[in-house]
């Protein structure tokens, strides 16, 4: 859900599907989402090619294979380049934050952190403890103003949150 939200939004945050190649900035029209694989051999960025092309159930299955080839180290080497934005997940390991690395010459990589119980005001003026995820941006500010980095996590997170009602609901 988390990669299916971040296409989504970086639709409507196009500075941000991009790359910087040297003084000149390129915006691209379709996602390529790389992800960052733990494998045996290392770290591995394969690419989701027009990934907002896509069903959520289409770039599930996707990711599934391309995770899978990574770690069978059965990957096509053309799928590990081209991606416009990454995503990399820490928090299956317990990490609350993190700040992830550029991949370059992208524009921007989102950071998954963990979830983590937090205290939420209740009616009764009590406190209840409500899961949160924390998310970390790290973007090329060359390119992209901190304004519209703030805007696209803070659209990221209400689309997690829609995710989460309709889920629930």
């Amino acid at each position: 859900m988390v990669l299916y939200a971040t296409v989504k939004t970086l639709g409507e945050f196009p500075e941000l599907n991009a790359h910087m190649l040297g003084d000149k900035i390129v915006e691209f029209g379709n996602v390529h989402l790389g992800f960052a694989v733990d494998t045996p051999r290392g770290l591995m960025v394969p690419v989701i090619r027009y990934a907002n092309l896509m069903t959520l159930k289409q770039l599930s299955a996707e990711t599934k294979r391309l995770a899978a080839a990574c770690i069978e180290g059965t990957i096509d080497p053309d799928a590990l380049s081209g991606g416009t934005f990454t995503v990399t997940n820490l928090g299956a390991m317990g990490i609350e934050s993190f700040t992830p690395v550029l991949n370059a010459p992208e524009v921007g990589i989102l950071g998954v952190c963990s979830i983590q119980p937090k205290p939420v005001m209740n009616k009764e003026g009590g406190a209840d403890f409500v899961p949160h995820m924390g998310l970390s941006l790290t973007f090329d500010h060359a390119a992209a103003d901190g304004a519209p980095a703030a805007r696209f996590i803070a659209s990221l997170r209400n689309k997690l949150a829609a995710f989460e009602l309709t889920l629930a609901g």
